[in-house]
């Protein structure tokens, strides 16, 4: 597993609450060095963009525990949002989705429905996409599709919501 650690981060002026994220890019691939990831890279962009943290980063193969493992450990090390990129198709070693199920305490499945929605004015075959949402420990779990155009979309799509559920990942007092 390649893991990176950032301390110095950019932040936004427009960034109402910052956020400290995890990017896991899930791919057998990209873990063993036959593709360049894109998709962590993308989604790093764009979270640097919203002016949030990005404080962990891997990649692993399409593995139920490695996914679980990574998951967990970037939730102890303060992660509030953590996004997968990957393994939310129909292959064979599509198990992202069954792998944060399995470790849940929660799923949100307005952000899958308002993804798959949203994406379907793009592309009909997003109606295959099994994206999702979920707490797991006091992290926000959004598992996003493995093409960096879509990730970044989709991830669009259900930003403004964010902060609200990494809060309420991490029990912190909020407004509703």
């Amino acid at each position: 597993m390649e893991t990176k650690q950032h301390s110095n981060t950019p932040t936004l002026h427009h960034s109402i609450t910052s956020i400290a994220v995890g990017i896991i890019t899930i791919s057998d691939r990209a873990s063993a060095g036959d593709y360049e990831d894109l998709g962590g890279p993308a989604l790093k962009e764009a979270m640097q963009k919203a002016g949030w943290q990005v404080l962990s980063e891997a990649i692993i193969p399409d593995d139920t525990t490695r996914i679980q493992e990574t998951i967990r450990s970037f939730s102890r090390q303060g992660c509030g949002l953590i996004l997968t990129t990957g393994g939310t198709g129909v292959g064979p070693r599509d198990v992202t989705p069954e792998a944060v199920h399995a470790i849940m305490r929660v799923e949100l499945p307005g952000f899958g429905e308002v993804m798959r929605a949203e994406s379907m004015k793009i592309t009909p075959n997003s109606i295959l996409s099994r994206s999702l949402a979920a707490i797991v420990d006091s992290s926000l779990v959004i598992a996003l599709p493995g093409k960096p155009s879509g990730a970044v979309e989709c991830l669009g799509f259900v930003q403004g919501a964010i902060p609200h559920g990494v809060a309420l990942a991490q029990r912190r007092p909020t407004s509703c």
